[in-house]
């Protein structure tokens, strides 16, 4: 009996295998045919809009947008000819008559789409008036610009917005024509959780830069500039120089930052150890004394941001340990500057972050320690590499080094918390020995891992089950709050990353950046935490010395590890 679901079509004079639903986009690149794209993006509904996929079909007229169409039995499909190169170049160069070019200061000026087919395709970028002219510069927080004069109003960010359940951003109509804005209503701000940038074909959106500024004091001899780097950055930071996504690259990195001038190289990782402990032991407490459940974890800036403005009433669900790089520049500039006998004014302490909210995480004055701030500039994984770029270092030639000690080795769970569920996991394995006085035997919590947008589990400890939920995406999060709304104890501990798979997939990580490449980072975290000697946090011998030396103070520990929140009014000023 004929499989229905089966498709037969033919690409270019080749007979091809697909299946019931696909696109021919789909069908092409899954056979290695390339049709250029820049509108497209796997993560979003196929809108068409930039029409460079077009593509021609056999008995019938015009020509097609290969992303929006489905294939069909028998079908016949051409992806070049002389009309649908002229179609393309027609399209191209209306494009970029509604992208102002700045492409020496472009943020994907190394690995721009439009300037790689506008040189396929022999098209003169300004050929056309350039009828965006003079369109505003935006600046939301400390975080992201949004330049609306290169947007070409594909649309992707308006729908990842949307995606993200916060609609902040969206198309308003301006004369003749639609254009993407801020929104205007005080109920809606930014959480800066970046999706926009990785989203956006031309660059339209970007990080606020802070590379720039990271110059001055690795060029300051009175400075001791201090680098730490999240652990999704290492899985990531490969693919702006060509590498394949999910190739460790710690050792090239650390070697790289100390060819910058950096006086050491730590690992966040390290911290996350410390935050998995506090967070462990936060949450044993709230079960045992009956506190506010489920407890929220609150390492993503963006999350917590989302809750102080939109839904404050969920603030005493917040786990008060900090995030893993405040912990760490909290210790630096309290633990390792005594150690060493620094002065806390000249330690400059970098943070490499895979997202752009955490720029906005280092602003907060609740987590000054001591009245400093612990950490003074946040770079992207994007914009490190532009800073090696600048200084001539290629991370694929350059041999790797160790990290400095004493903040430098970390075990796998505080490497896992790059993915989602890592956190969750991570904490788990400890909450485990901290109930029953034992070691887990099997310390992989397959259940909360994956690219899946909700994971929910039951874990039983010590006849105990603990009820949790592990969330990427804002959207997500919202429906875990419906239910909690319905059902205030459905679950006792709640993972909420904003960005989809985690840390992988931030909003500052390389472009670009999809469901396929998030898995691929995602399992390089996994394969370096199989291979690590530790990969608990309570038996790391540096986060035990650090316990035994530093934190068996309660006021360090209450300094360093924990904090408040508020809740928040709009943040984002816009001018219309």
């Amino acid at each position: 009996m004929e499989n229905k679901n089966k498709i037969i079509l033919n690409i270019d004079g080749k007979d091809i295998d697909a299946s019931e639903g696909e696109t021919v986009l789909d069908v092409a690149k899954g056979s290695g045919i390339f049709i250029p794209t820049l509108c497209y993006h796997s993560d979003l509904k196929n809108k068409a809009s930039c029409r460079m996929c077009l593509v021609s079909i056999e008995g019938k007229k015009g020509l097609f947008t290969s992303c929006s169409t489905k294939v069909e039995n028998g079908m016949k499909i051409l992806t070049d000819s002389p009309d649908i190169l002229r179609a393309r170049r027609t399209n191209l160069e209306l494009i970029f008559a509604q992208h102002r070019e700045e492409c020496k200061d472009c943020v994907i000026s190394h690995d721009c789409r439009l300037l790689e087919l506008a040189k396929k395709f022999k098209v003169g970028i300004s050929r056309l008036p350039d009828r965006k002219a003079g369109y505003p510069v935006y600046q939301f927080g400390p975080s992201l610009i949004f330049d609306s004069g290169k947007c070409i109003d594909c649309g992707n960010c308006t729908e990842i917005c949307r995606k993200q359940g916060i609609c902040f951003l969206e198309k308003r109509q301006k004369d003749t024509f639609y254009q993407v804005k801020p929104s205007l209503d005080e109920k809606k701000d930014c959480i800066y959780c970046g999706q926009c940038i990785i989203h956006c074909p031309v660059g339209a959106f970007e990080a606020v830069g802070e590379f720039e500024n990271v110059e001055d004091p690795l060029k300051d001899k009175t400075k001791k500039v201090i680098f730490q780097f999240a652990p999704a950055i290492r899985t990531s930071i490969g693919e702006e120089f060509g590498m394949e996504p999910g190739e460790n690259m710690l050792g090239q990195m650390t070697a790289a930052i100390r060819k910058l001038g950096a006086y050491k190289v730590f690992d966040t990782s390290v911290a996350a150890d410390v935050t998995t402990i506090e967070e462990a032991r936060e949450l044993l407490e709230r079960i045992k004394n009956k506190g506010t459940l489920p407890m929220f974890t609150s390492c993503c800036p963006a999350w917590v941001k989302y809750l102080e403005f939109y839904r404050s009433d969920y603030l005493p669900n917040l786990t008060t340990v900090r995030s893993p790089h405040i912990i760490l520049g909290g210790l630096i500039k309290s633990y390792f500057a005594e150690k060493e006998g620094l002065d806390v004014k000249d330690i400059v302490v970098v943070s490499v972050m895979p997202c752009v909210s955490k720029k906005y995480e280092i602003t907060r004055e609740e987590l000054l320690v001591d009245g400093v701030r612990p950490v003074d500039y946040v770079l992207t994984t994007r914009e490190l590499a532009r800073l090696f770029i600048n200084h001539k270092i290629d991370l694929k030639k350059i041999e790797p080094e160790e990290m400095d000690d004493p903040l430098g080795l970390a075990t796998g769970a505080g490497v896992i918390y790059g993915a989602s569920g890592g956190v969750m996991e991570s904490a788990l394995r400890t909450a485990y020995k901290e109930i029953t006085g034992k070691e887990l035997e099997n310390i992989e919590f397959e259940s909360v891992r994956g690219m899946e947008g909700t994971k929910k589990a039951e874990v039983e400890i010590d006849g105990q089950k603990v009820r949790v939920a592990v969330v990427n995406g804002i959207a997500n999060a919202q429906k875990i709050l419906s239910e909690l709304r319905d059902n205030p104890h459905l679950y006792d501990y709640v993972e909420v990353m904003a960005c989809p798979g985690g840390c992988i997939g931030g909003g500052g990580q390389p472009l670009p950046t999809d469901r396929e490449i998030r898995k691929k980072r995602a399992a390089g975290l996994y394969s370096i935490d199989k291979e690590k000697k530790v990969r608990l946090a309570h038996q790391s011998p540096i986060v035990n010395g650090l316990y035994e030396e530093f934190l068996s103070d309660k006021e360090n520990v209450h300094k360093i590890c924990h904090t408040k929140y508020f809740k928040k009014k709009r943040e984002v000023e816009i001018k219309d």
